[in-house]
């Protein structure tokens, strides 16, 4: 059976390429998700890709890969500093989940260096733009192989 790896996005990612691009970059949410698929596919797994502006969805989003996914990549994007509720979905799945931002939070204003998010997460990538995402696809077949073996 192949693997199924989730990757969630969180507020605001859909504009990517428009927003702040000296921040962000020009890659947008749909270049990321092309780059991440072709990747997955390398390493023989499945891709769910989405975005959400409603901390809402992404919670139950969570909670379906309890049963649907091997592996949760999410980028909460604002919620990572606010959300208990995303926090505690994640606490629940018995998965590897990498937490992935653009852009190094601990470089940001203060109110962005917590992440409620990176206590439950089995890795954290910052900082390194959309070849995050592609670094959190290997770390999750390195991890997937690992257990494998």
């Amino acid at each position: 059976m192949t693997a199924t790896l989730l990757v969630l996005n969180g507020p605001n990612l859909n504009l990517l390429g428009h927003r702040d691009p000296a921040q962000y970059g020009s890659t947008t949410l749909v270049d990321i998700e092309k780059a991440v698929r072709s990747r997955a596919e390398q390493h023989g797994m499945d891709v769910d890709f989405r975005q959400s502006n409603y901390e809402g969805e992404l919670v139950s989003w969570i909670q379906e890969a309890r049963t649907s996914a091997a592996g949760v990549v999410i980028n909460p994007a604002a919620y990572t500093h606010t959300s208990v509720a995303i926090r505690d979905a994640l606490e629940i799945l018995d998965c590897p989940v990498v937490e992935v931002h653009l852009s190094n939070i601990h470089a940001r204003e203060e109110f962005r260096h917590h992440s409620y998010v990176s206590a439950v997460a089995t890795g954290v990538i910052a900082g390194l733009g959309a070849h995050g995402y592609l670094l959190a696809v290997a770390a999750f077949a390195a991890l997937k192989a690992t257990k494998s073996a």
